[in-house]
């Protein structure tokens, strides 16, 4: 999907504490993430996010990508209960922390570095 290419202008600096909350959940979390190039929401929020991911150094391994169809018919749709896109689901230890779904009032990366932080991931 072209929508996971990192935003080149996104500034790692001006977001540094999303990109240290992101770091310091390398190797103990897995992003599970659906979406599709023909999605408005995906293709605003999701090249930041994989900017963030990116500068954070989050390796590949514990990034899966997933792409819908217009129908949000896909691989593990229906046993992760995805019916919005884009939907990132952070794991640890194979159990959900908690998701990300469509939209919410703050950049996703923002949204999952909170997440992070309240859900005691970072020790």
């Amino acid at each position: 999907m072209e929508t996971t290419e990192p935003n080149p202008t996104w500034d790692a600096d001006a977001h540094s504490e999303v990109v240290s909350a992101l770091e310091s959940a390398v190797g103990e979390v897995t992003y599970k993430i659906w979406g599709a190039d023909w999605c408005g929401d995906c293709r605003t929020v999701m090249p930041d996010f994989f900017a963030a991911l990116d500068a954070a150094g989050v390796p590949d391994e514990e990034i899966e990508t997933y792409e819908v169809d217009q129908n949000k018919d896909g691989e593990l749709t229906d046993e992760y209960d995805v019916t919005l896109i884009p939907t990132i689901v952070l794991e640890q230890d194979d159990e959900e922390l908690f998701r990300f779904e469509e939209s919410e009032d703050v950049p996703v990366a923002t949204y999952v570095a909170d997440r992070l932080l309240d859900a005691d991931v970072l020790v």
